[in-house]
C-alpha cells in the first residue's frame, strides 16, 4: 500500500467531513448520495488523453506505451508520495484535474462519500470477470461501483528466522519484545498500522472507532515505545538485512523486499490476526473522459499485464489468472506473494474512520512524540 512510504496526516482533515466506515452495499449508496442513473453507454473505441496519478515506481515502465500504442490513448503521468498527497490535491482542486488516480481502499470510501468519484460503467470494462470473487465484495466499495482493485495484502511480523529463536505468532512479540530482542524491534509509524497490531492484541477491530478503545491501544504502545529501536515506515527492512533489528511490523510486499537480499528473513501473520489491504483505481466525476479511463482499468486487468504488476512491486494482485502468469521462481522465493485470496481475505478489511480519524491522529502524536 503506497500511502506506507510517508506519515502525512493531511487525512485527519478529510476524515473530519466524511460519514463513519458503514455496513454494506445500500449504506455506501446512501453515503455518497449516489443516484440511480443507468450506466452510460459504452464507447467502443474511446480517444484522447487522459491524466493519472500513481505512487512513483508502482507499475511496470513500458504499461503506458504499451497500453497508448494498443489504444491510441495518451497519457500524462503524475507522480504522488501518498494518498494524503493526492487527495489534497484533489481537494484544492475542487475534484478536478485528473482522469484516474490510485488510491488505498479507505480513501476510496471517503473519496466516493465526498461525491468526487464518477460510478464505473462496467459495460467499459469486461476485465473485472478476472478478479478473485472477493475482490468484488471488499467492505469499502461492495460491488466496485467507483473503483478496480490494483494490488492488495495484508500486515504481519518480518523477522530474522537466524535470531528469532521461535516463529513469532502473536503481535506480543511487537509489542512486549522477549528480552533479548529489546532496542531491535520497530514498528510502522502510519496512524493505521502503529494502531492495528495493539488494536489487534486488545482483540478489537482494525477499523475500531470508538474513542474509548482507541485510547486502550495508545495506552498499550506507549508501554512498548522504550523498547523500540524506531518507527518506521521505509528503511525497516533493510534494518533486518543489516542485523540492526530482530523483528518489525511490516506489510507483506515490502518484507518481500527483504526477503530479496537474505532468505533468512521471514513473513508471518500473527495469530490474533490482521487486515486486508488494497490500492485501487479510481475514475474522478469531473473527468471529461471517463471512457478512456475506464479502457485503462481494463488493460490493467488484463491477467499478462496485471502479472507484470505483480512481479515488479513483489505484492499480490486481486486476480487469478494473472497470479498463474507470475514468475513460479518468484512465489517460491516469497511465499506471501504465493497466498491464496481466501486465506488473505480471513483477514479484515480496511474501511475509512470517518470522525474516528482526527483522534487517530492526535492519538499517534502523542504516542511518537519525543
Amino acid at each position: 500500500m503506497r500511502s506506507k512510504r510517508t506519515l502525512a496526516v493531511i487525512v485527519a482533515a478529510i476524515a473530519a467531513g466524511t460519514l463513519g466506515a458503514c455496513g454494506g452495499d445500500d449504506e455506501t449508496t446512501a453515503a455518497t448520495g449516489a443516484s440511480a442513473e443507468p450506466q452510460r453507454e459504452r464507447v467502443a473505441k474511446p480517444t484522447g488523453t487522459i491524466r493519472i496519478s500513481n505512487w512513483d515506481a508502482y507499475m511496470p515502465e513500458d504499461l503506458i506505451a504499451n497500453f497508448t500504442k494498443e489504444t491510441g490513448i495518451k497519457v500524462k503521468l503524475s507522480k504522488q508520495t501518498s494518498n494524503e498527497d493526492i487527495v489534497g490535491k484533489l481537494q484544492a482542486a475542487n475534484g478536478g484535474g485528473y482522469d484516474l488516480v490510485f488510491v488505498s481502499g479507505p480513501f476510496v470510501e471517503s473519496l466516493s462519500k465526498q461525491g468526487m468519484l464518477a460510478q464505473l460503467n462496467k459495460a467499459q470494462i469486461p476485465n473485472e470477470k478476472n478478479l478473485a470473487a472477493g475482490a468484488t465484495t471488499l467492505s469499502y466499495d461492495k460491488g466496485n461501483r467507483y473503483s478496480m482493485p490494483y494490488t492488495w495484502g495484508t500486515t504481519g511480523i518480518c523477522y530474522r528466522s537466524d535470531k528469532v529463536k521461535a516463529d513469532p505468532t502473536s503481535w506480543k512479540a511487537i509489542l512486549e519484545p522477549a528480552p533479548e530482542h529489546r532496542g531491535r524491534v520497530t514498528q510502522l509509524a502510519t496512524d493505521r498500522w502503529l494502531f492495528l497490531p495493539a488494536l489487534k492484541a486488545l482483540g478489537f477491530s482494525a477499523n475500531e472507532q470508538d474513542e474509548g478503545k482507541l485510547q486502550q491501544a495508545a495506552d498499550l504502545l506507549k508501554k512498548s515505545k522504550d523498547q523500540l529501536l524506531a518507527y518506521d515506515d521505509t528503511t525497516f527492512y533493510t534494518k533486518l538485512v543489516k542485523g540492526e533489528a530482530d523483528l518489525v511490523a511490516a506489510w507483506d510486499g515490502w518484507c518481500n523486499y527483504g526477503i530479496a537480499e537474505d532468505k533468512r528473513i521471514k513473513f508471518t501473520v500473527p495469530e490474533e490476526g490482521s487486515d486486508v489491504f488494497a490500492d485501487a483505481m479510481v475514475v474522478l466525476e469531473k473527468s471529461e473522459n471517463k471512457a478512456a479511463a475506464e479502457e485503462f482499468m481494463n488493460y490493467v486487468l488484463r491477467p499478462d499485464v496485471h502479472a507484470g504488476v505483480a512481479e515488479l512491486v513483489y505484492y499480490k494482485v486481486p486476480n487469478p489468472k494473472a497470479m498463474e502468469l507470475v514468475d513460479p521462481k518468484l512465489t517460491k522465493q516469497f511465499p506471501n506473494l504465493g497466498m491464496a485470496p481466501e486465506e488473505l481475505l480471513q483477514q479484515e478489511t480496511l474501511r475509512d474512520l470517518g470522525p474516528a480519524a482526527p483522534t487517530m491522529s492526535r492519538l499517534v502524536t502523542e504516542i511518537t512524540k519525543g
